[in-house]
């Protein structure tokens, strides 16, 4: 297929004889542009000596290539990326892509400025109007050099995350998943909560881009890794995770995205990660639960997927937390669950009004945190009741 090309007019051979003068002063260029450099901006004088002279090998590569693409006379008319491989890498990790267009910028000022010397007598407007094309084209060529910069440190850094977030799973020590995270700039920021989801496909680097940049503008820190269908971040200082998350939603493909409880710092995490992924595992079990969904929401159904941890909260903090209270609380709920939910039947069976009732039931939700009025906690509760009636006393009241 034709693919039409952008119109070029190739430097007329007459420029032999200018050619042959930049190539003379192409030395005193690159002096001079370096010079012009340290005069104009402040940043540059702070570099190290070490990236300064890599500056000089820039800018002494930059006039060399302007007369290689002089000699082009059109057939290649762009700028290829070897005025920067004198030292591309450490060029694009120690400046940045702003501070390189100042250096070019300057570059260019002060081959205009030599234009009358340099051009042969006649050649000064052609000599001029290539150098103004030439610029362009390095413009160009130092944004591809920082691209590819950007997409190698990209990925780079999805791996790193993925590494971190696999430690953090299988439960490395705590110092060590914080030096791993120190590196990638997480800021030790809590509390530390993780949220687990079904990854929307594509490639890592760019899934890890678009929800860095919703975190920010909201304040938060976040480690991510995409395992297999799974995408799974790292939150740091958002003290309502279940919030932040719900922000967060676009960012994950369907299905339920858990949210595990906070914790202290990055070193505890795993615990948050253990209730986010059991959930996410069992979150089938209840087809309307909301997105996000808190772990703690998904207590029940976790306890009939085989989560101990679970089956010990409700034990313990459910079931227990009962018994703890007193004032006929367990047997109160037993009979409303029995009933159906029905605060009269209830009443008839305990022998008391029906507002005592109601009063108990706000006890139940103040000490267990689960409310009898609504289905799904209802559900909680229930299951709490048969998980502590089946596993040791001593292990319920503590």
């Amino acid at each position: 297929m034709w693919v039409p090309q952008r119109a070029w007019n190739p430097i007329p051979m007459e420029l032999a004889a200018t050619i042959q003068r930049i190539e003379r002063a192409a030395g005193a260029l690159a002096t001079q542009s370096v010079a012009r450099m340290d005069e104009e901006l402040s940043w540059f004088r702070e570099l190290p000596a070490d990236q300064r002279s890599m500056v000089m090998l820039v800018a002494q590569a930059g006039v060399g290539s302007f007369v290689n693409w002089l000699r082009g006379e059109g057939r290649n008319p762009a700028v290829s990326d070897e005025v920067f491989d004198a030292a591309p890498v450490e060029l694009a990790r120690s400046i940045s892509l702003q501070h390189t267009v100042a250096l070019v910028r300057v570059m260019i000022e002060v081959v205009e400025e030599q234009v009358p010397q340099l051009a042969e007598p006649g050649e000064e407007a052609e000599l001029a109007t290539a150098v103004m094309r030439f610029s362009r084209e390095v413009a160009f060529a130092a944004a591809r050099v920082y691209a590819r910069a950007a997409e190698s440190r990209g990925a780079w850094d999805a791996r790193l995350q993925a590494l971190l977030v696999d430690g953090l799973l299988r439960g490395d020590d705590g110092d060590e998943l914080a030096g791993r995270a120190a590196a990638l700039g997480w800021g030790d920021a809590t509390p530390v909560s993780v949220t687990v989801g079904r990854s929307p496909g594509g490639e890592a680097a760019a899934i890890l881009h678009g929800i860095h940049r919703a975190t920010r503008r909201m304040g938060v820190d976040v480690l991510a890794g995409v395992h297999d269908d799974r995408l799974i971040l790292v939150l740091g200082g958002a003290p309502e995770p279940l919030e932040v998350a719900g922000h967060l939603t676009g960012q994950f493909g369907d299905g339920p995205v858990v949210v595990g409880p906070v914790t202290a710092s990055l070193s505890e995490a795993g615990a948050s990660a253990r209730a986010a992924m059991s959930g996410y595992r069992a979150a089938g079990a209840w087809p309307d639960a909301p997105r996000p969904v808190s772990a703690g929401q998904l207590l029940a159904e976790r306890a009939l997927a085989g989560d101990t941890d679970a089956r010990r909260i409700l034990r313990i903090d459910v079931f227990g937390a009962l018994e703890r209270a007193g004032g006929a609380l367990l047997a109160t709920v037993d009979n409303f669950i029995a009933t159906g939910g029905v605060l009269e039947g209830t009443a008839r069976a305990l022998f008391v009004h029906p507002n005592t009732i109601r009063y108990r039931m706000r006890r139940v939700a103040e000490v267990t945190g689960f409310s009898p009025f609504d289905p799904h906690e209802a559900f909680t509760l229930r299951v709490a009741l048969a998980i502590g009636r089946l596993d040791p006393a001593s292990d319920v009241i503590r």
